[in-house]
């Protein structure tokens, strides 16, 4: 592990060291359409409500993001909030959101609760259809 990620992953196990911090680096994993690992770092995609892999069009979700951002850097902004093992953030490729992404290419909805509905006017009517919202959402 280089000295970078080392004190990269120290000050993610700090706590509240990350509200609202940006991280930059490649994208390494990615677990679903709303799941990415960032320079060994795992983020959960904020206001993203996404298929889960267990299902077909979750697999087919999962490739999309595959296919965008594995390999690429992207920059995350984190919230300080954390859910599980991953922190929590909205991620841009090149400048544009990738769960803006996501959901105007069908593979995944708005999740207003978190979001403040920032995706919904992206939503296709296919994505409705096909997924189904979580009910946290």
């Amino acid at each position: 592990m280089t000295w970078k990620i080392a004190i990269l992953v120290a000050a993610l196990t700090s706590g509240p060291a990350f509200a609202d911090r940006m991280i930059e680096g490649r994208v390494t994993v990615v677990r679903d359409v709303d799941t990415i690992v960032v320079a060994g770092v795992p983020v959960r995609l904020n206001g993203l409500d996404g298929p889960e892999t267990s299902t077909r069009i979750g697999r087919e979700a999962r490739a999309f993001m595959n296919r965008l951002v594995r390999g690429e850097t992207v920059i995350c902004q984190l919230n300080g909030e954390r859910t599980h093992d991953r922190w929590v953030g909205v991620c841009f490729l090149n400048g544009q959101d990738i769960g803006a992404i996501a959901v105007a290419n069908g593979h995944a909805l708005d999740c207003a609760r978190y979001s403040g509905g920032r995706y919904r006017g992206l939503e296709t009517p296919a994505a409705r259809s096909r997924i189904g919202r979580a009910g946290y959402c």
